[in-house]
């Protein structure tokens, strides 16, 4: 696809449109914005446009699509695959400033806000009306535009289901421009094709997701978790099939190794609660008494104390809660502080195979000499496992990487797993999509972005 180069006059209608100070081109861009997470993909746009409405949006998209040019859609930058890299150049469309709470619809249950609200000032906002948006991924300073295009999932996955599931509404702007509604306040919805559903997870390739209508639920009275050591990780992981089995839901089934534990401890400077084992097991239960949580967690303790358990520490307190959820949630930026570069294999894959998964990855390490660390939502399969470069020199890091992840994705596709749970397909995993769909997948959805863009300018070079 051959692209219009940018020229003054292109510049001149941005600035005219969305004010000086928020257009930037040339030097003036921060290479922050030529990569995301994964440093290794690194592209710049020609110019940067911070948007703050939806109608400054569909402008900038109108013009884009008169004038072919690409545009990049851009939360915080989160990803890890390259998606909000501007692979083409063109517009960077970054809506981060397009980031109010609209309105608490506490009749209906759902908060309507705009495309750039972090996930944490979602959660935050929420709980003081005594609410709850169960989404959770580990990156709280992601955006939510951001999660919808992804369909993030996170640690309670396992009960509450992933973002799609509390997705009410979409206000999107098409590729030429036009603004659509899709969905609404809405329980229900049989009115022909979910449109609203094909957006989410399509990483910014069919249409720029400018507002969202949550659906919420009732704030959990309390929670309590329950860390589970093990003596090793293969007795860890093969203990949650039989959890799930067990008729108790948790809320969240983590596995964690002690080599990231130690990893976070030194990243945040504080000690996790017990780093003795070489592996454990975090559940989470909530509910609205402690008597109910009780009843839930007990026999869930005395399976795991069953199967080859150390001990089951039950954490109750505020405290002792945030100093596990913490080190939890400080897992990914941990790793990547102990290496020099990483890469990521997103894999999800059936509940019972993922401790075959796992000890199939220490092979991997040992045969092709590569660091590799790895925890995960092992309560549905979804696996972060990270290859490290460490001292590598970037000859044998670009062999050995490929190497290996082609070896991890093809045991996960012979599983019966898929390429991404959560973190999307973007620019980096590219080719194991199409090993996994074929050529008549790939059509299939070549066709779905030609009907929503046929120039091809939203977010080129990304899934396929």
């Amino acid at each position: 696809m051959k692209y219009h180069s940018l020229n003054r006059a292109d510049i001149d209608f941005l600035i005219g449109t969305c004010d000086p100070e928020r257009v930037f081109y040339g030097d003036a861009i921060s290479d922050d914005f030529g990569h995301d997470e994964l440093s290794d993909i690194h592209h710049m746009p020609d110019v940067l446009v911070k948007a703050t409405c939806t109608e400054e949006v569909s402008e900038i998209m109108q013009y884009a699509s008169r004038h072919k040019i690409p545009v990049t859609p851009r939360g915080e930058g989160t990803g890890l695959v390259g998606g909000a890299v501007a692979l083409h150049g063109g517009i960077m469309l970054n809506l981060s400033l397009m980031n109010r709470i609209l309105e608490l619809d506490e009749e209906n249950l759902t908060l309507t806000v705009e495309a750039g609200v972090l996930l944490m000032e979602i959660s935050a906002f929420v709980e003081k009306h005594g609410l709850f948006y169960p989404p959770d991924p580990g990156e709280k300073s992601a955006t939510i535009g951001g999660n919808i295009s992804t369909n993030a999932g996170g640690m309670r996955a396992v009960k509450y289901g992933v973002t799609r599931d509390f997705i009410r509404g979409l206000e999107v702007v098409l590729p030429g421009g036009e603004v659509m509604e899709l969905g609404g306040k809405v329980v229900k919805n049989s009115s022909g094709y979910s449109l609203k559903d094909l957006i989410i997870g399509s990483e910014g390739t069919l249409a720029v997701v400018t507002k969202a209508v949550l659906r919420l639920l009732p704030l959990p009275a309390r929670a309590i978790s329950l860390l589970i050591p093990f003596p090793d990780l293969k007795t860890a992981i093969e203990t949650v099939p039989e959890i799930i089995k067990s008729k108790s839901t948790p809320t969240a089934v983590e596995f964690m190794e002690r080599d990231v534990i130690l990893a976070a401890e030194e990243y945040l400077g504080k000690k996790f609660p017990d780093n003795s084992s070489d592996a454990y097991l975090l559940l989470t239960f909530d509910g609205n008494s402690k008597e109910e949580i009780e009843a839930a967690y007990d026999p869930v303790a005395r399976l795991c104390l069953d199967s080859g358990a150390i001990d089951v520490f039950i954490s109750e307190t505020a405290e002792r809660q945030e100093a596990i959820w913490s080190a939890r949630g400080a897992f990914l930026e941990a790793i990547k502080a102990s290496t020099t570069e990483m890469d990521e294999v997103d894999v999800v894959v059936p509940r019972n195979r993922v401790a075959e998964f796992i000890t199939f990855t220490r092979r991997v390490e040992n045969d092709h000499g590569l660091r590799i660390r790895s925890f995960g939502h092992s309560g549905d399969g979804n696996l972060h496992v990270y290859l490290l470069k460490d001292d590598l020199p970037e000859n044998a890091w670009n062999e050995k990487r490929e190497t290996a992840m082609h070896t991890l994705y093809t045991l996960a596709r012979e599983m019966g797993g898929q390429v991404s749970g959560e973190h999307g397909i973007g620019y980096a995993k590219r080719p194991y999509l199409r090993q996994w769909f074929g050529d008549a997948g790939l059509e299939l959805m070549r066709g779905i972005k030609n009907v929503f863009d046929p120039d091809m300018i939203l977010n080129p070079g990304k899934i396929f």
